[in-house]
């Protein structure tokens, strides 16, 4: 048994029936990082001493007849959510050396679970990107083409899960972070309901939009990881009192009389032909399976994009206002106090100088009510778009991005084509539901295509099962990137200067 190919839940229930163990899991996982990740660079920090002993922790308890959701399976954490005694960066210069001194919810809900915690994976400096290229550190690769961007912020999680260096792993989704890198990387990536997965501990980028998520190569994997991390948290006032399904044992995978709206703003000029092909065909394969699917239409969709283009950024001036070189991270002397902020904020990346400025400006006396008061009533039209078309249909269906994964460096120098890869994901998080990323099959270049499917607020456990009937008609999910080459071939391709021949 090969156990590195297995799925998260696979692993699971292997480890379950005796036939491997966490070390043999997590020992694999770690070697798969030395072989791949020089090439992939999906990882920031691996937690090699960490996870073994987790994992034989995990193994003795086993042996000694306990058994909790994820005991002994190895995962992934995007390096924005903080865990106690690993330098958390958050893609930033600004938070280097930052080792915090408290696990975020979401991770110690991870570690009572039994997971294995392998490492923090790369991510887009503090989440502002959709390609991780905005990394200070790295630019992850996409294992299904070393060329091409995994998407962002949370490419690192992505690309570690897709090229088998982690079982599953967590990020988080602003304006579309897990579903984006989930659907050019070929996994099943969720957007929980704001609120349903706690934010305490995990590093801030735009408040009223920030949520966890959790990223596997299958929907039983991704509602295995939501089912551990999501609840109530006390500490986070925006976390939801409510109570916790078992998605899992939700996935019935009968879809008879689901009604799926497809909206008609979510197939526009820009599309990618083979994308639309793709996602065209998924959503008629759902009505083969017994849904019944209509036209929809979220008309205020289309400004999307401005609203969250000045409530993120104003947020993101707000919450990064704090990195003074007082309290967190380096701190480079000045002449005096103004000139030493001056000097370590000079620490932040190109993008995150360019939303603080715009956020900022959006902020100011005299803009405020013109930009951003104005962006929050359209939100809520956004808002209200979603809460009409969930009163006649169940589920959303649409394109998860209007491209699969495009070339590094290829759109760096042009932001405004940058945003726009979200903008069929962003719309979601203006609102209150929740929505996934699952693979709806291929382009010619064998690139992945993801399927998005949104529902109501807190009904994931419907999205899910939708996403579970399709994937069993229609079993993407097998195909695998090929990282089975020698790493120094991989490294070589990836332009590694210590490659060698």
């Amino acid at each position: 048994m090969d156990i590195t190919a297995l799925t998260l839940t696979e692993l699971r229930d292997a480890l379950r029936r005796g036939e491997t163990t966490s070390v043999a899991a997590t020992q694999a996982m770690l070697d798969r990082i030395v072989a791949y990740d020089n090439a992939l660079l999906s990882y920031l920090t691996v937690t090699d001493e960490m996870a073994l002993e987790q994992a034989a922790e995990a193994d003795r308890r086993r042996a000694a007849g306990e058994d909790t959701p994820l005991l002994g399976v190895p995962v992934a954490v995007k390096d924005i959510i903080c865990t106690a005694g690993v330098q958390t960066t958050a893609g930033s210069r600004i938070l280097e050396g930052f080792i915090p001194p408290y696990n975020a919810f979401v991770v110690d809900r991870l570690i009572a679970a039994g997971a294995v915690i392998l490492g923090k994976t790369n991510t887009d400096e503090f989440a502002m990107g959709s390609s991780t290229e905005n990394s200070a550190y790295v630019t992850t690769r996409n294992p299904w083409d070393l060329e091409r961007v995994p998407g962002g912020s949370s490419g690192g999680s992505a690309a570690a899960v897709a090229a088998g260096l982690a079982y599953g792993a967590l990020g988080t989704d602003t304006g579309g972070s897990v579903r984006q890198p989930a659907s050019f990387c070929g996994l099943v990536g969720l957007r929980p309901t704001y609120g349903r997965m706690s934010r305490w501990g995990v590093i801030a980028f735009a408040s009223s939009l920030d949520q966890v998520g959790p990223f596997g190569r299958t929907v039983a994997d991704v509602a295995a990881l939501l089912g551990v991390t999501a609840g109530h948290d006390p500490r986070d006032s925006t976390s939801l009192d409510a109570p916790v399904p078992d998605y899992e044992a939700a996935l019935t995978g009968d879809v008879r009389g689901l009604r799926v709206g497809v909206p008609r703003e979510y197939f526009v000029e820009g599309i990618e032909p083979e994308v639309e092909a793709a996602v065209r065909a998924a959503i008629e394969q759902l009505a083969a399976l017994g849904a019944d699917v209509v036209e929809v239409s979220l008309p205020h969709t289309r400004y999307g994009l401005p609203v969250y283009y000045l409530i993120a950024p104003a947020e993101a001036s707000a919450n990064l206002a704090r990195y003074d070189g007082t309290r967190f991270g380096p701190r480079v002397a000045g002449a005096d106090m103004i000139d030493t902020v001056r000097q370590t904020r000079a620490l932040f990346g190109p993008e995150v100088k360019r939303r603080v400025m715009l956020g900022t400006y959006a902020l100011s006396a005299g803009y405020y009510d013109e930009y951003y008061g104005r962006a929050l009533k359209v939100r809520s039209l956004i808002r209200d778009d979603f809460r009409r078309v969930f009163e006649t249909v169940d589920v959303i269906a649409a394109p998860t991005s209007p491209t699969t994964a495009f070339r590094i460096g290829e759109r760096t120098d042009d932001p405004l084509s940058m945003y726009l890869a979200d903008i069929f994901t962003l719309p979601l998080n203006l609102s209150a539901g929740c929505g996934l990323s699952v693979p709806c099959g291929f382009d010619s270049r064998g690139l992945p295509i993801g399927l998005q499917l949104i529902g109501d607020t807190l009904q994931e456990a419907r999205i899910l099962d939708a996403a579970y009937a399709y994937e069993r008609a229609r079993p993407w999910h097998k195909r695998l990137p090929v990282v089975a080459a020698e790493a120094g071939d991989l490294a070589a391709e990836a332009g590694d200067p210590e490659a060698t021949d």
